[in-house]
């Protein structure tokens, strides 16, 4: 019944993209008129919306004629036109929704719809690419639409300087990765003047390969870190204990569903008898697990880690010396990223490689806390369906599926599944030497290096017959981490006939599998051969070669088709169906022809973990034969099931994350907005006063409680928290003995000398200098307390889940410590602030140079974690926040101590006072 009226009415989904049809038809309806103008007309155009939307129009009311004036400048610029699918897709993404659209169909244009009519308001437009490569290619290549129509584009990857960030980040629209937008949020929260910030707030982002950004890698949060003590060699001597200690497995136990690795009793007794045996554990302790050795259990907890759960080639790679995280999502290499609290080391002492430091959390967001910033998000993809729900839940992005421009041609046959990888090995080659022979494209897809380069092993040793000889090695390209470089020209040349490509993953390649080959990346290969051999490409050569290639192109695309187009052979399932789905809608492109099919087996790692021996059980029981395969509709549907299963407990991963993540959102919003007004404040100093009177309430409540007796009061303690705090030497013993007196009036005169301390020391400096130091050292105070509650939040959060055993929920409690400490954090913020401004002395000194080197910025990912990046941001001064701790005496030149902080330094250097000579240390 219900399929009866899903026919007859037609899904939600249906009826909701039926909806815009109304508009395409206005849009279409324009195409005439605006064909008829001139370049400069389409161009007038932008000034035209703009003022319109000073007149208060709205984007909603311009959406039709703005779509048809991108449309028109996209034909004449890059030839090519938008399908009228795609101006439903861009009204997807207008409203703040996930369209859903198949491999090829052109997501990357149909961006330029919303985009355009969103920068129009002058705010900003934010497009998020899943790797730097793709930001430059697409704001190059989207670019050229926008800067026709009039607008500025911006790109935002490594190791752009502070400058061209922010002029990037000053463009109509700016593309790049998500963690350099989430770092440079961070960064924008650390610095010490307005001037120094890059970013211009969140109005409108649209996130490409939107499941893969805001899914995969939300896993994890962004980090921003500095480095802790070396401690290198107690990383080698426990990777030692615990290398000799798995050569023993009833020393352990590993659960490979959860990815955890737990000592066993019998473990726990070796490990602590074989660290007393090298005298590595604290004297006069009880064992392993006193309170002295928790630094020493850590070790051993995260060397275990290193050595059972995560695999070379699979979770990592060792390229020159140096540990390279694989994203397992993508298969890409992750330079720059580390794994957190030790685990990076751990795997650096396990492959022999150099230990660098450990890190401290300076500032940190989640991917989803960082994204619901944005006023309006919006996302594209080919494959979100599978989950729309938490999509939903989390991000209030309703997904919406795009009808393809043609009608799907491909064909997804059953899973094969046999019960050996030799076995599946035998018929996985077989597969690819079938289309070999008949010069069909195939793109095989593994799930680790590891795997890729054992099949490409087999291939190249693989021996058949062909035109009555017996050839050795089937020709093949294979496309992983190890060749992240030459990716493009793998992926484009993969639907050449006869092309066999290996590839680990396909998530967000980027570049589509064109049959018979891709024109553009030719022609650009051809120029970067010519120019390397100091030939200037001629025009008219260049069109020749063109043209020939373009014949080349479609005799081979001719052949392909009469071959059944690509095919797509999957050697295992994901546990991600979205990761097989993208696999899949590899081939297909645009109404082609193709097929797809997954090659299994009992030892695959879904399988075995989840069904392995029953499964095998119950092909032994069919009698099932060596070199044989069960292919079912219900196998299809069983494997489907585990993989929902792993879904869901990775959605549970990332809610539980963002969960506990919400608890510190409202302080971190409140910590990073006051921080933000401190520096757009020229005067801090009634503020700085507040501040004080504070400091010497909370003193005098905590020493003197106003409801005690006089004879109960701690004046001992009171005067020496003044003079700790305040720097006054103060007769509080005697104002105490004095009849009749209050704590309030003690109060008052504690006030009063503090006040004229703090006038008296305001002139040793000029005013504008003193509001300057008021500033930088407010600020500084709110990162170190800022830093140090990160802190106790990350060791609350690593052992507040032991509250459960008492029936108590963890996340409440969680809330309530994280509460009490944010108090303390307000209360030591006064406190210290106070204690710096009133006793620390002044000094004028040489800055230091380049107070931005050693910035680290870490990602960590689902199976991989992001590094903290060490941040030695620089206060106006130019220095390190403990640097600037403490300030002894020094002097300048004669005459330069009255120079203005923003005035050139008498020097002649060039820079500001405040940045050379005048910098306080």
């Amino acid at each position: 019944m219900l399929g009866f009226a899903r026919k007859l009415f037609g899904s939600a989904n249906d009826r909701q993209v039926k909806a815009f049809a109304a508009q395409v038809s206005k849009i279409n309806a324009l195409e005439p008129a605006m064909s008829a103008l001139s370049d400069e007309q389409l161009r007038a155009k932008t000034t035209e919306f703009k003022d319109r939307l000073a007149k208060g129009e709205t984007l909603d009311a311009l959406l039709v004629e703005a779509f048809a004036v991108v449309r028109e400048a996209s034909k004449r610029v890059l030839g090519q036109r938008h399908y009228d699918v795609q101006m439903v897709g861009g009204m997807i993404l207008h409203k703040g929704g996930i369209a859903e659209m198949r491999t090829g169909e052109g997501k990357t244009l149909v961006a330029t719809l919303p985009t355009y009519l969103n920068a129009l308001g002058g705010k900003g437009v934010h497009v998020i690419t899943v790797n730097d490569y793709l930001a430059s290619r697409d704001a190059e290549w989207m670019g050229r639409v926008y800067q026709f129509l009039g607008l500025s584009v911006g790109v935002i990857v490594n190791g752009l300087s502070q400058n061209q960030r922010q002029q990037s980040y000053r463009s109509d629209i700016t593309y790049g990765t998500n963690n350099e937008f989430g770092f440079d949020y961070l960064r924008d929260n650390l610095v010490y003047d307005v001037s120094e910030m890059v970013q211009r707030g969140h109005n409108f982002v649209i996130v490409d390969e939107v499941d893969s950004i805001l899914i995969d890698e939300a896993r994890t949060p962004l980090i921003i870190s500095g480095p802790t003590e070396d401690r290198s060699e107690l990383y080698k001597i426990v990777d030692l204990i615990v290398k000799e200690l798995i050569l023993d497995k009833t020393n352990y136990e590993y659960d490979e569903k959860q990815r955890q690795v737990l000592l066993t009793e019998i473990g726990q007794e070796n490990v602590e008898n074989m660290l007393i045996a090298g005298n590595h554990l604290g004297e006069d302790t009880a064992g392993l697990y006193d309170a002295a050795n928790v630094s020493i259990v850590h070790h051993v907890n995260q060397a275990l880690r290193a050595n059972v759960i995560y695999q070379r080639d699979k979770d990592y790679i060792v390229k020159a010396g140096e540990i390279i995280l694989i994203d397992e999502f993508t298969g890409r290499m992750m330079t720059g990223r580390r794994l957190s609290e030790g685990l990076h080391q751990a795997i650096e002492a396990k492959e022999g490689a150099d230990i660098q430091p450990e890190n401290q959390t300076l500032a940190s967001v989640t991917i989803q806390n960082y994204f619901r910033l944005y006023k309006k998000l919006s996302g594209m993809t080919g494959t979100a369906a599978t989950e729309a729900q938490e999509f939903g839940d989390i991000y209030k992005m309703d997904v919406l599926e795009v009808p393809t421009n043609r009608p799907i041609a491909r064909i997804d046959e059953d899973d094969e599944v046999y019960r050996t990888a030799a076995e599946k090995n035998v018929a996985i080659i077989k597969q690819i030497e079938d289309c070999y022979r008949r010069g069909q494209p195939i793109l095989v897809g593994t799930v680790s290096i590891e795997k890729s380069e054992q099949l490409s092993e087999l291939l190249a040793e693989h021996r058949f017959e062909i035109d009555g000889k017996t050839v050795k090695g089937i020709p093949h390209s294979v496309l992983n981490a190890r060749y992240h470089d030459q990716e493009a020209l793998i992926v484009a040349d993969a639907g050449v006939p006869g092309a066999v490509t290996i590839a680990t993953n396909m998530a967000g390649r980027g570049t589509d599998i064109q049959l018979g080959g891709n024109v553009e990346m030719h022609m650009a290969k051809w120029r970067q051969e010519q120019l390397g051999l100091g030939i200037e490409p001629d025009g008219k050569v260049e069109a020749q070669e063109k043209a020939q290639f373009e014949q080349q192109i479609a005799d081979a695309k001719a052949h392909a088709l009469r071959e059944g187009g690509l095919y797509v052979l999957g050697t295992e399932r994901h546990e991600s169906r979205r990761i097989d789905n993208q696999l899949r809608g590899r081939t297909g492109r645009q109404g082609d022809p193709g097929k797809s099919k997954f090659f299994l087996c009992c030892e695959d790692d879904l399988l075995r973990i989840f069904a392995g021996d029953r499964l095998d059980a119950i092909m032994r029981s069919f009698g099932v034969q060596e070199g044989e395969a069960i292919t079912h509709k219900w196998l299809n549907s069983a494997i489907a099931t585990a993989q929902k299963r792993v879904e869901q407990r990775n959605y549970e991963i990332r809610k539980n994350l963002l969960k506990y993540d919400d608890v510190v959102n409202d302080q971190r919003k409140a910590v990073f907005e006051q921080r933000q007004e401190f520096m757009e404040a020229q005067d801090l100093s009634a503020f700085i006063t507040e501040m004080r009177k504070d400091t010497i309430e909370d003193l005098v409540n905590r020493h003197l409680p106003p409801k005690a007796y006089a004879e109960q009061w701690d004046v001992e303690g009171l005067t020496e928290r003044v003079d700790a705090i305040l720097g006054l030497q103060l007769p509080i013993k005697e104002w105490a003995a004095e009849e009749g007196i209050a704590n309030e009036e003690i109060e008052e005169r504690i006030n009063a000398a503090a006040d004229a301390r703090a006038a008296e020391r305001e002139t040793i400096l000029s005013t504008e200098q003193m509001r300057s130091v008021e500033k930088n050292f407010l600020l500084q105070m709110i990162d170190l307390q800022w830093r140090e509650h990160l802190m106790h939040l990350d060791h609350l959060r690593n052992v507040i889940g032991l509250r459960g055993y008492g029936q108590r929920d963890p996340l409440n409690e969680y809330k309530t410590e994280a509460f009490s400490l944010f108090e303390t954090l307000l209360g030591n913020l006064r406190t210290n602030t106070t204690r710096w401004l009133m006793t620390v002395e002044f000094q004028y000194a040489e800055p230091e140079p380049d107070p931005l080197a050693g910035l680290q910025e870490i990602h960590m990912d689902p199976h991989t974690g992001e590094n903290e990046r060490a941040l030695s941001l620089a206060a106006a001064g130019g220095l390190d926040a403990q640097q600037r701790s403490a300030l002894p005496v020094s002097a300048l030149p004669d005459g330069w101590e009255r120079t203005s902080r923003n005035a050139p330094c008498p020097c002649g250097s060039g820079k500001k006072f405040k940045h050379c000579h005048g910098s306080l240390v």
